[in-house]
């Protein structure tokens, strides 16, 4: 795993291999980081991560200068690591050990973007169910983003608020908008 671009860019990163964890691939976090380049300010965004993880996006997200990650694991093999590399290398990240599905309804904080990859063999219901808690909790900001990666089986198409996705391999983004503009990526 490695941050790819960024005031860490080419850090290679190697977290424990007992993590129960699929991190995203460099490939298809690269396509979506150029997507997000276009669209964002690094400097002011406010970002969480559900089920973060290794911290593979967080890290990303910390090294192009997003001023607030919030990282969010149940696991807490996977806070530690996010926690102990947030502090290696000065990244304002915050790592919670926490069930996402139980986090979520407690928040009153407003994010520019939430990504979420949870694990690719969660039924549609739970997919939706991430995506049903982000807008009725109002998490994003007025144009806010949720980004959701998924295998090319689910389909979240169906969803409110969905503007379109990307896919790249076995990696699925579906993107869904706070105040959609009717444009898909």
């Amino acid at each position: 795993m490695r941050i790819i671009s960024g005031k860490h860019k080419g850090k290679k990163l190697l977290p424990p291999k007992k993590l129960p964890v699929r991190p995203t691939t460099d490939k298809a976090k690269e396509a979506l980081f150029n997507i997000l380049n276009h669209r964002v300010y690094w400097e002011e965004l406010k970002v969480m991560d559900l089920f973060a993880g290794t911290g593979n996006v967080s890290f990303e997200f910390a090294s192009r200068g997003a001023c607030t990650i919030v990282a969010i694991d149940r696991f807490a093999g996977c806070t530690r690591y996010i926690s102990k590399i947030a502090q290696e290398l000065e990244l304002p990240i915050t790592a919670v050990t926490a069930d996402v599905f139980r986090y979520l309804p407690g928040i009153r904080e407003k994010y520019d973007i939430i990504f979420a990859d949870p694990p690719y063999d969660f039924t549609s219901d739970r997919f939706s169910k991430i995506v049903e808690l982000v807008f009725k909790q109002q998490l994003l900001e007025g144009e806010g983003l949720l980004i959701v990666e998924h295998s090319p089986h689910t389909d979240l198409s169906g969803c409110p608020q969905y503007t379109g996705q990307r896919k790249y391999g076995r990696n699925v983004f579906s993107f869904f908008e706070g105040s959609p503009r009717g444009r898909c990526y």
